[in-house]
């Protein structure tokens, strides 16, 4: 009541309360270092000439679309009739070649995935820290899962991929994504502790945080991946977050096979790229060259493996173009 009061006679006198810089219901993230500072900084530079090249490159392809449309129409124009009418024939059989292997590699991919829900290794990208973030790192987040299904419906063997705690601007954003109704993955709003909630001590929290370095993956654990962009404001949080919760933390053995140019932080994508390539290849080597990029690597880690697609930023980039390519219905 005295409160009210007091508010009543500030706005009175032309005075307005300020908010509350620091709520209590809001966490607040840790002050960033001068180092931590200038990473941002290189990477809004980054973010920037990304969005750049790919304006430039949505440009380019147009300009390719309409001079190939051209070439073709001209191509048709110079020949006589008949021989006009046997061209787009053939061009109409290998499209409808083209788009009945396709039918057949969805057909094998879907048929993988619902396998998968039996028999794959559990994999959780845990989604309870959409509150901590920015709409565009919602954004980030949200590409970086379209892309591990991408990959995960690519493999031999697939993981069985589970989204838990999907809900307000992350559930919204997903639902945007095309065919994302359709996806072969558990969506739960609820959060892996009681999507599991008979199994928690199968559960193992991956953070770069843990004492315990993950040698092999064990098919009855269910391993969770922390859904969280720019962990630099959020250090220890996923690993705070399973201590509270009594659960079991490991480590990805980076350290034992390459040196990192900076923190052991992979993002989402490639945390999950690197377990569905060492389900494949059982080689922890192999994978992390295969997915953790050149400018994440120290010189002498890049030098060593020259050839393994993804390594640069740039190739990188192209990978996930590619993977992303698929249809959008399945």
């Amino acid at each position: 009541m005295n409160k009210t009061m007091e508010a009543t006679q500030n706005e009175q006198n032309g005075q307005v309360n300020p908010p509350d810089p620091n709520p209590s219901h809001v966490p607040q993230p840790q002050s960033l270092s001068k180092n931590a500072q200038k990473k941002l900084l290189k990477q809004q530079k980054y973010e920037a000439k990304k969005a750049e090249k790919k304006a430039q490159m949505k440009e380019q392809k147009q300009r390719d679309a309409e001079r190939k449309r051209k070439e073709w129409e001209e191509k048709l124009a110079a020949l006589p009739e008949d021989e006009r009418l046997k061209l787009i024939d053939s061009r109409k059989e290998l499209r409808r070649e083209r788009m009945e292997k396709r039918s057949e590699e969805r057909g094998q991919k879907i048929q993988r995935l619902t396998q998968a829900k039996e028999t794959g290794q559990n994999i959780v990208v845990d989604l309870e820290f959409s509150h901590l973030m920015t709409h565009s790192e919602i954004h980030s987040l949200v590409q970086q899962i379209m892309y591990c299904y991408a990959v995960n419906g690519r493999c031999s063997s697939p993981a069985h991929l589970w989204l838990t705690g999907c809900e307000g601007e992350m559930e919204t954003q997903l639902q945007r994504l095309p065919g994302f109704d359709k996806w072969i993955i558990e969506k739960e709003k609820q959060s892996y502790i009681k999507a599991f909630s008979d199994r928690k001590d199968d559960l193992v929290y991956l953070t770069a945080d843990s004492e315990t370095v993950l040698h092999e993956l064990d098919p009855t654990k269910v391993y969770i991946v922390g859904g969280l962009v720019d962990r630099n404001r959020w250090k220890g949080i996923t690993m705070k977050k399973a201590e509270e919760q009594g659960i079991h933390t490991a480590k990805l053995p980076i350290g034992a096979y390459m040196k990192m140019s900076s923190s052991q932080v992979l993002t989402v994508n490639q945390v999950i790229e690197i377990l569905l390539k060492f389900l494949e290849t059982k080689d922890w080597k192999d994978s992390f060259f295969q997915v953790i990029p050149q400018r994440k690597r120290t010189e002498g880690d890049s030098e060593n493996c020259q050839e393994v697609d993804g390594e640069d930023c740039e190739e990188e980039t192209e990978k996930k173009k590619r993977c992303l390519e698929v249809p959008s219905h399945d």
